[in-house]
């Protein structure tokens, strides 16, 4: 006997086979059941999802001889047997991608009006419906409206969007559902048992997840799996090689060496990739879905069900979506995006994707929104490891202050002095010169540098001291030049701001409050706005 493929062998031949679809088997079997038959149904649903097979049941379930209780056919008898066989005259399977015309319609019309030979129902299988033409669809509008009550129709379609109303609003619609990856695996390794071939579970999952929710493309891909290595047991690696497909730890490689920017070590697994053989097309869409992964882990903590992971590759990746912000990473899963729909018809696919990972690593070479955010995000990384360097120019741009042409120049003929005198007490005063004292001191000393950092100590040189509105507090103000503003950013982070503190309060033995602000227009009119730095503090406080 020639060799049949899986999903032609292991067609469901009864209703409880039926995977992932139960809503849709429940309500026809219900139907049948209570002898609440319709006269044209409608199933809509991405391919491989049950929709002719379940449509096949529900015929032989009709016209069964001796069905089930549940409704089910029996498969016994000659109905039953004629039907599973594509003999019976009853069931009429019409392909509308290639009798799409006027006249197989006509065809049908004629047709119907002679009863069943042997049976109940004369069931017309319409597959693909939405390629008929208009003119056969006007056609079919008549019939579908008012058949006789021997006939139904069951209409199957991948895309119901194209069907016109005229016609969904005379069917019973159904929609199939996509099946879920636990259900798919349960099943391939259900039919593996019977097959006696021995598989691993992990290249069972990889099958399934293959299959985008579609049965038949899992029973496909695992049947061209086996075929490859014929009499051996199917492990992961095997499945990966006949797919060309790519391993979840050379994502985490690959994503890492994005991250650091390292663009000549990321090509690098690109070409590794590429001398193993692997589809690229299919290379993009699984890191796609493995950088929407990590989206996934990293905005929450409970997402086992979700992701279909080993407790492993949860870890590892929980582990890498520490290490990249989310905002970054939606940029990475946007430019794949873009991606995957360019890819699959392009004629250089290995330039197309080397092109995609250099925008990944070089945010510079882009002036779009998300590029410039990424590459402040890139410099704040920077300036937090210490491993920012900063040429001579640079310093002197951050040591600037009040430069821009945009930022309000400093009143000059005011007497700070006196205003401090006339609104603070005595004892405030004097804090604010030894905070002053202390903030300059952070600057001047090596070792104080050392400890809050040197770039930021550098950005401390662009901020402004104010005494604070309450009268009790700091405000480190900043200009809106490019150095005030990534001082402000610097400073807005908990850990830099708490260890300025800490040396304050060493050098002042007192708790001092620091907060940043943005510097605004005020004028130095009153404390709250005065820059201590151009105070001379020689304030005399008369008794």
């Amino acid at each position: 006997m020639s060799y049949m493929a899986l999903y032609r062998k292991w067609r469901p031949d009864e209703f409880e086979e039926v995977k992932g679809q139960e809503h849709v088997v429940t309500t026809l079997k219900n139907q049948i059941t209570h002898d609440r038959i319709g006269h044209a149904y409608l199933f809509c649903g991405t391919r491989g999802t049950g929709k002719t097979t379940v449509a096949k049941l529900f015929a032989k379930a009709v016209n069964c001889e001796h069905p089930l209780e549940d409704g089910s056919p029996c498969n016994e008898c000659a109905t039953c047997k004629a039907i599973q066989a594509g003999n019976s005259l009853n069931v009429i399977e019409i392909d509308a991608a290639s009798n799409n015309g006027v006249d197989n319609i006509r065809d049908i019309r004629e047709e119907v009006q002679y009863s069943p030979a042997e049976g109940k129902y004369k069931v017309y299988i319409i597959d693909e419906v939405h390629m008929l033409s208009i003119g056969a669809f006007n056609a079919l509008l008549k019939t579908l409206e008012e058949p006789p009550s021997y006939v139904i129709f069951i209409l199957a379609t991948t895309e119901a969007h194209k069907i016109p109303i005229t016609i969904l609003s005379r069917c019973q619609r159904y929609d199939f559902r996509r099946i879920s990856i636990e259900t798919i695996y349960e099943r391939l390794m259900e039919l593996l048992r019977r097959e006696g071939i021995e598989a691993e579970e992990k290249a069972v999952r990889y099958v399934a997840k293959a299959a985008d929710g579609s049965m038949r493309d899992a029973l496909s891909l695992l049947d061209q799996c086996i075929a490859f290595y014929l009499g051996q047991k199917l492990t992961y690696d095997k499945v990966l090689e006949v797919l060309g497909a790519v391993d979840i730890d050379v994502f985490n490689r690959l994503i890492t060496e994005i991250v650091k920017g390292q663009t000549m070590e990321a090509l690098s697994i690109i070409d590794e990739i590429i001398w193993q053989g692997r589809e690229l097309s299919q290379f993009v869409t699984d890191f796609t879905w493995y950088m929407r992964n990590l989206m996934m882990v990293k905005i929450s903590d409970d997402v086992n069900d979700q992701l279909d992971l080993s407790a492993e590759n949860l870890a590892i990746m929980k582990k890498t979506a520490g290490e990249i912000e989310l905002a970054t990473l939606m940029r990475y899963i946007r430019v794949f995006s873009e991606l995957s729909n360019q890819i699959r018809y392009a004629t250089q696919k290995r330039v197309s994707l080397e092109l995609a990972i250099i925008k990944l690593t070089t945010p510079q070479m882009e002036v779009d929104t998300d590029s410039i955010l990424d590459r402040l995000r890139v410099l704040e990384r920077k300036v937090d490891k210490g491993t920012l360097s900063l040429t001579e120019e640079q310093i002197a741009v951050i040591s600037a202050k009040n430069t821009a042409s945009d930022v309000p120049q400093e009143t000059t003929d005011i007497n700070r002095e006196a205003i401090l005198k006339r609104e603070l007490t005595p004892a405030r005063i004097e804090d604010l010169k030894m905070i002053k004292d202390s903030l300059e001191k952070i600057g001047k000393d090596q070792e104080l540098r050392n400890r809050i950092g040197e770039t930021t100590a550098r950005f401390l040189e662009a901020a402004k001291i104010q005494n604070g509105h309450d009268n009790q507090s700091i405000l480190l103000s900043f200009d809106n030049t490019p150095a005030g503003t990534m001082g402000y950013r610097q400073f807005s982070k908990e850990e830099h701001i708490d260890t300025l503190k800490d040396i304050v309060g060493e050098l002042t033995g007192k708790q001092v409050e620091i907060s940043v602000v943005m510097a605004d227009t005020a004028k130095e009119t009153d404390a709250s706005n005065i820059n201590l730095a151009k105070v001379n503090f020689d304030v005399i406080v008369e008794d």
